[in-house]
């Protein structure tokens, strides 16, 4: 049979497993899709156990369990002399305190999973590593730079590889690395926290309100505070003080504070100031990103690129990247944050014992569990009725051009943050007051959030300037004169659009209402937001659809092949 590897994403956020059996990837899950809690921390225990059931083994049967961290790299950090210098010495034994205490938790940790698969061998397995070979093992490539960016993995937080698809598996190489405190992952999560958005969560929040600001207000203070060198960039510890890992101290100096706005509460108004604070943010973040992707271009040669890390859901950057770094496309995978590195740890650890590629990567978003089959009653809880329509898809597509907001759960869950058809909501953009609907009734956001389009492929051109194939929602696109013309409402305040790309083979049941709805309104375009409220992960079981239906403002609920709304 060879190796069971078990990946493991767990004890941080985003918790996760992926496993590899028979030369397979079996699946990934989020652990925050089954039990309910978003971005949980929590040990895999869901996950883990549906993802053995699906490949008939149990725990004793895991030949390897790989960590997505590699614990003895974070002693690196644990030594303070590089930082007792002035503007960092006050922090420089904090700080290697912080490490070392982090370097035993990880320790622990990888323990931990030893006695829950007392057969297997342990792997820990360096952060920025896991990233690159799950980006670069999903791409289509055979050849490709890699660059991941994220806020911390051990003491690394921006690296450059190349990557090689061989006939004994994937190859990365001509590794470059940028440490800790240099850390853009880190600026951008210190300014979300500072403008009343969850640090590690809402940071697509504050892209979003950045279309609404003046980046001139604050430009000067944000290159200051992250100027460009010429390999990479750096952090002024004036403004961005040197990284403790521990929440007792603040990642924004009284500095920064003064010269920019008071942190503002989660329920406060959100006044100009915070857009403007948001905009130069963004624009520099945009800039560093082209910087870091252009080093790339530059160190490895290659004309593709993927990218992993935290930073690569930053979508207008990554969009930016495709028009400006050279590069002839762009790949960023479905799960680019810590929840794909579980699968990346996996094939790290599988490719130590058997040197061939791993089936079910390339090209894979839809890796979790399915209901298919479900037989609900006619009322499937009180105040609700269902029945099957014989044409799912050209219903749908009738419901949604009648300007209906319908949720959809078919088939296997999606990995990664962006619903991409199987657990999604979906509605009209011809709808003048489909996007207040949707964030005021249905998601309870912020009405200047923007929501994401999914287009044919072969219609795409029409109405998209991204000039390449988009499947997991990666990049912002500029838009045409017909799209601001027939659908103004995908259409962002900064005139983008973080656009979903679909041919027949990726999603044919979507393909299918897509090319109806096109049919019946002329637009082969819809809106496609997630399923779930906010402050709610994306709903994994049925149940959770159902609460979803009965908690938000959508009208309908496509569950497997049953339609369901309420009284």
């Amino acid at each position: 049979m060879g190796p069971v590897v078990m990946g493991l994403c767990s004890g941080t956020h985003d918790s996760a497993a992926a496993l590899i059996a028979d030369g397979r990837l079996v699946g990934l899950v989020e652990e925050e899709r089954l039990n309910g809690i978003k971005h949980t921390k929590a040990y895999p225990e869901q996950a883990i156990a549906w993802l053995l059931k699906t490949a008939g083994l149990t725990p004793p049967d895991v030949t390897d369990v790989a960590y997505n961290f590699a614990p003895r790299r974070y002693l690196k950090g644990a030594v303070p002399l590089r930082h007792l210098r002035p503007g960092t010495a006050a922090r420089a034994w904090p700080r290697a305190r912080s490490f070392a205490a982090v370097h035993r938790r990880a320790s622990e940790r990888l323990a931990d999973f030893g006695r829950q698969f007392p057969a297997a061998r342990l792997h820990g397995v360096e952060h920025h590593r896991t990233h690159a070979l799950y980006a670069f093992e999903a791409s289509p490539f055979a050849q490709a730079a890699v660059l991941v960016v994220d806020s911390l993995g051990e003491t690394t937080t921006t690296s450059i590889s190349t990557g090689h698809r061989t006939d004994r598996g994937s190859v990365l190489g001509d590794r470059w690395s940028l440490p800790d405190p240099a850390s853009l992952g880190y600026a951008y999560g210190a300014v979300t926290e500072h403008l009343g958005w969850r640090r590690g969560d809402e940071e697509g929040t504050v892209m979003a309100l950045a279309a609404l600001g003046d980046p001139g207000r604050f430009r000067d203070l944000i290159t200051q505070a992250i100027p460009l060198t010429g390999e990479a960039f750096a952090l002024d510890a004036r403004l961005f003080p040197l990284r403790v890992i521990s929440s007792r101290y603040p990642r924004l100096s009284p500095a920064f504070i003064a010269a920019t706005c008071p942190p503002r509460l989660p329920q406060a108004e959100i006044a100009q100031v915070h857009a403007d604070l948001a905009a130069a943010l963004q624009e520099r973040t945009e800039q560093v990103m082209i910087h870091l992707a252009r080093q790339a271009r530059y160190r490895t040669g290659q004309t593709q690129l993927c990218m992993g890390g935290g930073v690569a859901l930053n979508c207008v950057s990554t969009g930016k990247i495709t028009e400006t770094a050279g590069f002839d496309e762009v790949f960023v995978p479905p799960a680019p944050g810590d929840s794909g590195t579980a699968v990346g740890a996996a094939l790290h650890a599988y490719q130590q014992h058997v040197p061939r590629p791993v089936a079910g990567v390339q090209g894979e978003c839809y890796l979790g569990p399915a209901y298919d089959g479900l037989d609900l009653t006619e009322q499937p809880r009180p105040g609700m009725t269902a029945h099957r329509p014989p044409d799912p898809a050209r219903h749908l597509a009738r419901q949604l051009a009648d300007g209906q907001i319908v949720g959809v759960f078919r088939g296997r869950l999606e990995a990664g943050p962006r619903a991409l058809g199987n657990r999604s909501i979906l509605a009209s953009p011809l709808r003048p007051d489909v996007v207040h609907r949707l964030n005021a009734k249905v998601k309870f956001r912020e009405p200047f959030r923007p929501f994401a389009p999914v287009v044919l492929a072969d219609k795409a051109a029409g109405y998209f300037t991204v000039g390449q194939a988009a499947p997991y929602m990666s990049f912002a696109s500029g838009v045409t004169a017909l799209a601001r013309e027939q659908i103004p409402a995908i259409v962002h305040n900064n005139g983008l659009a973080r656009v979903q790309t679909l041919t027949p083979e990726q999603h044919p049941f979507l393909d299918a209402v897509l090319r109806a709805f096109h049919e019946i309104t002329g637009v082969p375009v819809l809106i496609n937001t997630s399923l779930n409220i906010k402050g709610k992960p994306i709903c994994g079981t049925p149940s959770h659809a159902l609460d979803c239906l009965q908690e938000s403002g959508i009208d309908a609920l496509l569950l497997d092949h049953w339609w369901v709304s309420e009284q």
